[in-house]
């Protein structure tokens, strides 16, 4: 345990405390959150595209409903537009134009009275300023429209009235009853209170807000990449930890010395007697009074370095011993 006594620093304890905190982020609250994205959005593609398929009802039969998986539905709705009704949201853009969104009360049948999208217009010359709109159709009318959630109010940007026109930041149906002054009834939807888009072609109808496009986004690859995330910091902590131990364990060898015998194995050995040369060959002795050695060759009684020559040195010259040429004036030999 003493090879990780190094994490209680406090640069390993902060660094550790800053990945589990990433990690807990990554698998509690950023993951989620894109994975949420994903679903809802999921969710909403699946009602559109149910909604273009399926007949539209009567919006009546919804009004008293629950209001799940509501938006989006189309709906049919009997009625009359309110007179001097008409609202404008600003800040909206039609072909990368400035543009309004028109908004109007309608009354249906039954005496409830509903918000409704009459589609987008553009802005006058300049775009700071609206046109002239039309009001919508007197009488009675027969709409068609789907139903969409309100957008809420934006708390920092209050409605005004400029240039003739009640003017608003969002669709919100409680706004626009403040607004107006009537009782709007909001339609059950699973977020807000619901408001009738109109679409193409309707009675007072303008350039209806085009549908989203059915994809399910980004999300998705998100969320996984959050997941990953989450995986791969504790991974790295891991990862570091174990490059740390190892370059702690090389500097620790690094700075060990090592013992004698292993750098120089001869030093502990005691010396060894040197060995004759086993290129020298012994010359035999001439003298009589030579005795020969139990395991080779006689051996004169005294050695002297003239009597061994190596293989390739030329033949050492001597001088004769007194015996010798004794015998060589006694028999007539020649001495050398």
């Amino acid at each position: 345990m003493r090879r990780l006594t190094f994490l209680l620093r406090p640069s390993w304890v902060i660094l550790a405390v800053v990945v589990a905190g990433f990690a807990y982020l990554c698998f509690s609250i950023l993951a989620p959150w894109q994975l949420g994205k994903n679903t809802r959005t999921s969710e909403r593609n699946d009602r559109i595209s149910n909604s273009v398929k399926a007949d539209p009802v009567d919006v009546t039969t919804m009004l008293s409903g629950t209001g799940k998986n509501t938006e989006w539905r189309r709906v049919t709705a009997n009625g009359t537009y309110v007179p001097d009704s008409t609202v404008l949201v600003r800040l909206r853009h039609l072909d990368g134009q400035p543009a309004y969104t028109v908004l109007a009360a309608f009354r249906l049948d039954d005496g409830q009275t509903l918000l409704v999208d009459r589609g987008q217009i553009a802005a006058a010359e300049g775009g700071t300023h609206p046109p002239a709109i039309p009001a919508p159709p007197t009488g009675p009318q027969h709409l068609e429209a789907r139903v969409r959630a309100s957008e809420g109010i934006i708390e920092k940007k209050p409605p005004t009235t400029e240039d003739g026109y009640r003017q608003v930041y969002s669709t919100d149906t409680q706004q626009e009853s403040t607004v107006l002054g009537l009782p709007l009834t909001p339609i059950p939807t699973d977020g807000l209170g619901g408001y009738l888009q109109l679409e193409a072609n309707q009675p007072g109808a303008f350039t209806p807000d085009p549908l989203p496009q059915l994809d399910a986004g980004p999300y998705l690859s998100y969320g996984l990449q959050w997941l990953a995330f989450g995986v791969m910091a504790p991974l790295g902590l891991g990862y570091f930890v174990w490059a740390e131990i190892r370059a702690r364990r090389r500097e620790k060898a690094e700075a060990t010395p090592e013992p004698a015998s292993a750098t120089n194995p001869a030093a502990d050995t005691e010396p060894s007697t040197p060995q004759p040369d086993s290129s020298v060959t012994p010359v035999a002795s001439d003298r009589p009074d030579s005795t020969p050695t139990p395991n080779g060759p006689a051996t004169p009684e005294s050695a002297s370095p003239a009597t061994t020559t190596r293989p390739n040195d030329p033949a050492p010259t001597r001088k004769p011993t007194a015996n010798e040429a004794r015998l060589a004036d006694r028999y007539g030999g020649t001495r050398r």
